[in-house]
């Protein structure tokens, strides 16, 4: 099957870049490795990429750290018109920028363009934080005393960006860091660094000084390249979206050196339907919360839990709705649901479809890798609803991370909470229902750092993004995001005659 573009129909081919950056150069690797980019639906091969390691890594370092001796007196008005500038940019070149996404992530043209707005909102965002950046007096027992405090930049951040939102995790994190004056180093997905890259063109033509951003690309050294920017001491923040095993790898390599941590890891969000719940709504929105990006993100519905009054209503009604979603390659038009990004990720939907059906659930539509009687190549999966869900099977315990809609009954509030509850993780949540006691109850309940209610996002530049327990700490997003790259400092002053 033939694409509708590719990547000679940017109007921008500057874009789309090949090499790492540092220190305002587009660089090979020391090594001269490299790793190939591959287009997940027709797995073929788009780029090829430095495999940049550990001696690359301290370079950009030592670059961001020169930057920073400067670039941490520059005042926050300035800041912010880099930021606004950039921000700009990203909309000016939404189209190419969705395009080299598509390309190399999988997600439709509509999302990728979607998820490029919501990456420049960060940029606005933090470009107003960035002059709310204040401290405060003190009030003081002591009237010989005067206390203050003011808040100053951490220093080098290291930033590493997963593959299912590589434009708008990056400046989710760079956007606050920038504004909180500190030099960023960017590490993307091995699978996705072109949008990365080209977000490194638009930021260096905002104006950005020269070490402020740098990338290192990787994909068979990810290894190499996490250790040297966990165990420089001159790295003094490192934030990471990604699993909950490579976050406590990362937490316990940084533990040495003891820099500030933001991990946004691991989810299992309950989406949860109770009987009062308009089921329109409820199928929309789980529309939404499970087949965005082809059920690749943080926060996508994983245990879907109906009460017993609006089971059958409501799976009708999905399924239904599921049968007109269009599956195909990202750039044809009218297509809804993307491939896997790579291939790992329809074996894993795999195990888990088998594993479901072992314990006594029943796959009521989809269930297999999907080709279109040959036509498609790429890694693609049916859409799919599997009905009847045992609390042993592995969507339980695990991110199924695919499109596949796990269905859980459910009788009461009390049992769907503890239900809920019942995992390790507690990233982000959803709540169907018309009732507002009910909404707040459960809303309160719910060990989660986010709850959606009668909707499928959890997302926007003003809302703080993370979760509790093993899905991490920190926050990204909202006033609390530009905190995590910020230190107050306290001073103390003798007015005594």
């Amino acid at each position: 099957m033939s694409q509708t573009k590719s990547l000679k129909d940017l109007k921008r081919p500057d874009l789309f870049q090949q090499k790492g950056y540092i220190a305002e150069e587009w660089v090979d690797a020391a090594s001269g490795d490299t790793f190939d980019v591959y287009d997940p639906a027709t797995v073929e091969k788009i780029a090829t990429i430095p495999e940049m390691g550990r001696e690359d890594t301290n370079k950009a370092i030592q670059a961001a750290h020169d930057a920073f001796q400067t670039y941490k007196k520059t005042t926050a008005r300035q800041r912010a018109r880099w930021l606004r500038k950039w921000s700009d940019l990203c909309l000016e070149h939404a189209d190419d920028l969705a395009l080299i996404l598509c390309l190399e992530n999988g997600k439709t043209l509509v999302e990728a363009k979607g998820e490029v707005t919501y990456a420049a909102s960060f940029l606005e965002w933090f470009a107003g934080e960035a002059e709310r950046i204040h401290g405060e007096v003190v009030p003081v027992a002591n009237l010989n005393q005067r206390v203050l405090t003011f808040k100053q930049p951490l220093g080098v951040a290291a930033c590493l960006a997963p593959w299912n939102f590589p434009i708008a995790m990056i400046t989710r994190k760079v956007g606050a860091a920038l504004a909180a004056a500190c030099p960023t180093i960017w590490k993307p997905a091995g699978e996705t660094p072109l949008s990365c890259l080209a977000q490194a063109v638009l930021a260096k033509e905002a104006g950005f000084p020269k070490g402020t951003i740098n990338v290192i690309t990787t994909l068979n050294k990810v290894d190499e390249v996490g250790k040297a920017l966990c165990e420089s001491k001159l790295v003094r923040k490192l934030s990471f979206t990604g699993s909950t095993r490579v976050g406590q790898l990362l937490a316990a390599q940084c533990s040495k050196s003891l820099k500030k941590l933001s991990l946004e890891l691991g989810g299992n969000s309950p989406f949860i339907v109770f009987d009062d719940a308009k089921v329109e709504t409820a199928v929309e929105a789980a529309i939404l919360a499970k087949f965005r990006n082809s059920g690749q993100t943080c926060v996508t519905a994983n245990r879907v839990f109906v009460q017993d009054g609006i089971y059958d209503k409501f799976t009708q009604a999905l399924t239904e709705r599921i049968k007109t979603l269009k599956v195909g390659v990202g750039t044809e038009e009218g297509v809804f649901v993307g491939p896997m990004t790579h291939e790992r990720a329809v074996d894993k939907a795999m195990r888990h479809i088998e594993d479901a059906q072992k314990h006594g659930g029943k796959v009521i539509l989809g269930g297999k890798p999907y080709d279109n009687g040959g036509k498609l190549k790429g890694y693609f999966l049916e859409p799919t609803i599997i009905s009847g869900m045992s609390p042993e099977a592995l969507t339980t315990r695990e991110e199924t991370f695919a499109p596949v809609v796990a269905l859980y009954r459910f009788r009461t509030e009390a049992e769907v909470i503890d239900l809920a509850n019942d995992c390790d993780v507690g990233l982000g949540s959803f709540i169907i229902t018309e009732s507002i006691p009910r909404m707040w109850r459960v809303a309160e309940a719910l060990e989660v750092g986010m709850v959606g209610v009668n909707l499928g996002l959890l997302s926007a530049c003003e809302s703080p993004f993370g979760g509790v327990k093993m899905s991490g700490y920190g926050r990204e997003g909202g006033r609390q995001g530009i905190d995590e790259y910020l230190t107050v400092k306290s001073m103390l002053i003798n007015i005594a005659t």
